[in-house]
């Protein structure tokens, strides 16, 4: 069939042909050789598909168009890993939130903070339990924030992004960083934050003086009024060195309540540091997270390890590390007795050896009547702190009495009785002292 037809097939194309070759300058013969010509913007943009390649931009995970407040504190740590993701503004409580998001993992950036705080000299009031999760409230000067960390999955996660990713949320007060040049008082003022948790706006808080150190009477804790009288200025003095944690949700101090093991050894080291802000030479040095750990109930994850480890490396508190094979656990939660707190504090006044000391030597001096149940490594402290006279720890704490009661439980406000001031009669230094050093 083909070939019948060859002879009439060639000659239509020899027609065709003719008729190009005849019109090849003919306006009609330059429309249709534009018409085939191939696209110039496909000609430079060789990708055929998709956006061209000037506009194939890979973003950064880590940029954001949203931006920090202009007057957001530079004292405040940022997770260098971490992309901003929102910020919202001060609401009626005056406290500013922002929102961060990061592809670590959460324990790391708690490391992080951990570790910027103690390294600039942050008052850490809470720590997380452990570090997956939870809230850092830190106090520096006259800034307090709240720092929560917190893991996340990632639901809708893009190509080549992690399933997981942790949240830090900053908050702070925008008014946190008021000056003194002006007298605060809860008339002029209130929503005034001083050394509380950022999300309260009590008119009775304790407020961090700064220059003018007279004006710590116009404002005070909510239960201040429960606390002997006595002592009521020694607790607001180390408030506002920044001594004393705070009830975040009620801002009470809870005088009355027994203080931990824990939570002495924290507010004793603090209060060293901060008596002796300018001798770094009378300091405690917070133990490095590598270390051993001295005791088998406090690791290096615990986030009072540094203060704890740091006490024993000292030689402050009994541990292995002293020669005492006995204590082995630290038993952080157990309340804080009348000996352990001599116990701890007298080398910190004394700043040398604790005499040699008995039972009778004891009794001589003091007459307690029960001095037997003291424990014999107490026993030197307890003489020592006799040769302190009126400066003496037990004389100021516990006044006159002649039973020592040794195990008795030791509440938060005579803890800090005991801890406003450290040394001798002939030089120590009181918290109220420090605070005109500060200032």
């Amino acid at each position: 069939m083909f070939s019948r037809n060859c002879p009439a097939v060639f000659l239509s194309l020899a027609v065709v042909l003719s008729s190009l070759t005849a019109c090849t300058n003919s306006p009609s013969a330059k429309n249709l050789e534009q018409s085939l010509a191939a696209d110039p913007q496909l000609q430079n943009n060789p990708v055929p598909f998709g956006k061209p390649q000037s506009q194939q931009v890979i973003p950064n995970p880590n940029t954001s168009k949203i931006q920090l407040p202009a007057n957001f504190p530079p004292d405040i740590p940022i997770y260098p890993n971490a992309k901003l993701e929102e910020v919202t503004p001060a609401n009626s409580e005056n406290k500013i939130s922002i929102r961060w998001q990061s592809a670590d993992p959460s324990n790391l950036i708690t490391s992080f903070y951990r570790q910027q705080f103690q390294a600039k000299n942050w008052q850490i009031v809470q720590q997380p339990p452990d570090d997956v999760e939870g809230t850092f409230s830190a106090r520096r000067n006259d800034l307090l924030i709240n720092v929560t960390i917190k893991p996340q999955t990632v639901t809708k996660a893009e190509p080549n992004q992690p399933q997981t990713a942790t949240k830090i949320l900053i908050e702070y007060s925008s008014n946190s960083q008021a000056t003194t040049t002006k007298p605060v008082t809860p008339s002029n003022n209130s929503e005034f934050i001083g050394p509380v948790l950022p999300n309260t706006n009590n008119t009775n808080a304790v407020t961090q003086p700064s220059t003018q150190p007279e004006t710590l009477g116009t404002q005070e804790f909510t239960d201040i009024q429960k606390a002997p009288p006595e002592w009521r200025s020694h607790i607001q003095d180390l408030a506002a060195l920044g001594v004393l944690s705070i009830e975040p949700k009620t801002n009470e101090f809870l005088p009355d309540k027994i203080i931990t093991r824990r939570e002495y050894a924290r507010w004793l080291v603090a209060a060293n540091n901060a008596m002796y802000a300018k001798n770094p030479a009378k300091q405690i040095r917070l133990a490095s997270p590598s270390t051993q750990p001295a005791f088998r109930d406090i690791l290096t994850k615990d986030p009072d390890f540094p203060v704890i480890q740091g006490l024993a490396e000292a030689g402050l508190i009994p541990s292995a590390l002293s020669g005492d094979a006995t204590a082995v656990l630290f038993r952080p939660d157990a309340p804080l007795t009348r000996e352990q707190l001599i116990l701890w504090k007298v080398p910190l006044d004394t700043r040398q050896a604790l005499p040699a000391a008995n039972l009778e030597a004891v009794k001589q001096t003091w007459g307690f009547q029960d001095a037997g149940n003291i424990e014999p490594k107490a026993l030197r402290a307890v003489l020592a702190d006799f040769q302190n006279g009126e400066q003496s720890n037990i004389r100021r704490v516990f006044g006159y009495t002649t039973l020592f009661q040794p195990k008795k439980p030791v509440t938060r406000a005579e803890a800090s009785a005991a801890l406003w001031y450290f040394g001798t009669q002939g030089e120590g230094m009181s918290a109220k002292e420090a605070l005109k050093l500060k200032n």
